[in-house]
């Protein structure tokens, strides 16, 4: 599926860190617990590091005990894909960017107390931060 923001591996590589290429161009996994937005509590917005697409409000964010940022639901429906990912014997949803494709984390049906349901389980260094009063 052609994208609105596309580069070439090279092109990836020199605008991201090597541990933001493997997570967001090779669906990676950050380490739980070692997140640097894992306790970002204030008010703002999570984007994508990769293109700068608007994500998650950060009042949708929750603490799931699960060691990665968390969120109840995206900002729009259409700013996040949603693809089947049976990799490592499990049948779970990867949720990438739609804008670029890149790969943020996998969403869970398990967002108990939540007003979705739904826990989406991001990698720190596949979002960006920027709080309200910025």
């Amino acid at each position: 599926m052609p994208y609105e923001v596309e580069h070439d591996e090279s092109e990836w590589r020199s605008k991201l860190s090597p541990e933001e290429f493997a997570v967001l161009r090779q669906a990676a996994t950050e380490r739980p617990w070692t997140g640097a937005l894992l306790d970002e509590h204030r008010a703002g917005l999570f984007t994508c590091r990769a293109c700068g697409n608007e994500l998650f409000l950060a009042g949708t964010k929750f603490d799931s005990g699960c060691g990665w940022p968390s969120f109840y639901e995206a900002v729009r429906p259409e700013a996040v894909e949603l693809i089947e990912d049976r990799t490592m014997g499990m049948l779970r949803t990867e949720v990438r960017c739609a804008r670029c494709g890149s790969h943020l984390g996998h969403v869970f049906p398990d967002g108990f107390g939540t007003p979705t349901g739904d826990r989406y389980c991001m990698n720190s260094v596949s979002l960006e931060f920027t709080p309200d009063d910025q």
